[in-house]
């Protein structure tokens, strides 16, 4: 898609920027005119993102910035020196900072329930209440927050009882932010991504993608770049009468009914079957 200039002049802050879907973002929202903060735990991740970013725009200034989002102390900080910076705070913030620690709801270990819950939940919270504060203390009536939710926190996903919760949660979050916030003209929309080819899920087996893939209409994992393309425009000004809203960019993922559905023709189909294509 060609460049165009709708977030000229704004600041964007991105967190989990140093890979995957933040990536794609920062690099979408720099080729739109926006001067980009590139927020990851890996700071060498955030300066690689740093050194893709196009300067296509007069008065762009990106900068990387090594954050812990499951940290007040670190999300405030990068507050800090975001206003430092650029003398105001960003106007637009994308949360897709996420992990994954993937087990079986009967073998999961406390630790990595807690700790996926702290990064995708807690870390999205924390960003997300830092930058409206910074917004309504500075008179900005202006602002755009955007999170990155996920199906699975809709249809569930086997093996991922931590993360899918933590999903659910940004998204109910999302939602009751853009009711309290819409008064100081802040608007909060979730975006819910599907399968999406990212450094996540290149660790997936092959089998395991396979599986995935068929059950999505449209045949194909989806690309970081397309759940960015959904990301700019809720950015910018071409959503401004949206808010509290959840958009899926999944390729028509299924639900969790038509799932149930799909699974109990593949049970009809295989019941009294030895072949093992039907033990899946």
């Amino acid at each position: 898609m060609a460049a165009s200039s709708r977030l000229i002049a704004r600041l964007a802050v991105v967190s989990g920027g140093g890979s995957g879907i933040g990536r794609a973002v920062c690099q979408r929202f720099a080729s739109e005119g926006a001067s980009v903060v590139v927020a990851d735990v890996s700071e060498e991740s955030a300066n690689r993102t740093l050194g893709s970013l196009s300067h296509d725009h007069r008065g762009q200034e990106h900068m990387a910035v090594a954050v812990d989002v499951s940290s007040r102390d670190s999300v405030e900080k990068l507050l800090t020196r975001i206003q430092c910076q650029y003398y105001q705070p960003p106007s637009i913030c994308v949360s897709a900072a996420g992990i994954t620690q993937d087990e079986f709801l009967l073998k999961m270990e406390e630790n990595d329930f807690d700790r996926v819950i702290q990064v995708n939940l807690k870390g999205t919270f924390l960003l997300t209440q830092a930058v409206s504060k910074a917004l309504v203390a500075s008179g900005i009536s202006k602002g755009s927050i955007i999170t990155v939710g996920s199906i699975v926190g809709k249809v569930g996903n086997i093996g991922q009882t931590n993360y899918c919760a933590s999903k659910a949660g940004v998204e109910g979050l999302t939602r009751t932010a853009a009711k309290e916030l819409s008064g100081f003209g802040i608007r909060c929309n979730c975006v819910l991504p599907g399968f999406i080819t990212t450094p996540m899920t290149d660790k997936v087996p092959e089998k395991v993608i396979s599986k995935i893939t068929s059950l999505v209409p449209m045949g194909r994992m989806g690309e970081p770049a397309e759940v960015a393309d959904v990301c700019t425009f809720l950015a910018s000004d071409e959503s401004r009468y949206i808010t509290g809203v959840s958009i899926e960019v999944t390729g028509k993922f299924p639900s969790m009914s038509e799932t149930r559905a799909m699974q109990m023709s593949d049970h009809s189909r295989c019941k009294g079957s030895t072949n093992t294509e039907c033990t899946a």
